[in-house]
């Protein structure tokens, strides 16, 4: 499955980027292609694109703060996590968004 994904904490530093690693990693691991954009104290970084997300067969939000730009994703399979949950249960959150 091809997936697109956001990821952010208070803070916009560690674990911004950590769940983001993590997320991409098990996706392949899982034979998934994943694309993550991060929000954090940087900005916006790795912007997903309008095809990015149409292409997607569902979106991972991985967001202790509200998302900048939520409206990109009307229309789509939607599983929001707490950030946490990207660095403690990645396999679980794909199983999760599969079954969406």
């Amino acid at each position: 499955m091809k997936y697109v994904a956001l990821t952010s904490c208070p803070t916009g530093i560690a674990h911004t980027y950590m769940a983001a690693e993590q997320l991409v990693k098990t996706g392949k691991k899982l034979g998934h292609q994943v694309k993550v954009e991060t929000q954090g104290s940087m900005g916006v970084e790795d912007e997903l694109s309008a095809r990015d997300i149409e292409e997607a067969d569902a979106v991972i939000i991985a967001c202790d703060l509200p998302v900048i730009g939520r409206e990109r994703f009307d229309g789509k399979k939607i599983l929001e996590v707490p950030v946490q949950e990207a660095l403690k249960n990645a396999a679980g959150i794909f199983e999760k968004a599969a079954a969406l």
